[in-house]
């Protein structure tokens, strides 16, 4: 196994750390700006995320530290942390870590690892830097 790196994107939101929990900690929340889903803020509960064309997507919360962290195993391989930190003037500071990255590793779907890692990592800078903000300072 062969250890890609990880996703990292960060943010700076215009929003009190309680408006972006229930933003990042909600099935209405994530749906608004990620993908509509079954997900329920308890630690072990499975959920689906609606994955367009490739239909249902098994997850598992697996962290849930209010008003700071989530964590979601993403189907076989993944793991999608969602961490809050409340600064100065309410702000929060968004950062979204997906891991599970694996050079020889495929998708359920059959697809390798290193050519959807490189699809998912454009698609997060469009949904960190334009949907999640647009959703939470509109």
């Amino acid at each position: 196994m062969k250890k890609m790196p990880e996703i990292r994107k960060t943010i700076v939101l215009n929003a009190p750390i309680e408006t972006v929990w229930r933003t990042a900690a909600t099935s209405e929340g994530i749906a608004s700006w990620w993908m509509p889903n079954t997900f329920e803020p308890v630690i072990g509960q499975s959920f689906v995320l609606q994955t367009g064309q490739f239909g249902d997507s098994p997850c598992t919360v697996t962290e849930l530290e209010p008003p700071y962290r989530v964590g979601i195993k993403w189907g076989k391989d993944w793991h999608l942390t969602f961490e809050l930190k409340e600064l100065e003037d309410e702000k929060t500071l968004f950062t979204l870590t997906h891991s599970g990255w694996d050079e020889e590793g495929t998708t359920e779907f059959g697809q390798p690892h290193a050519v959807v890692r490189a699809i998912m990592d454009n698609g997060w800078d469009k949904i960190i830097s334009e949907k999640l903000p647009a959703q939470i300072e509109a």
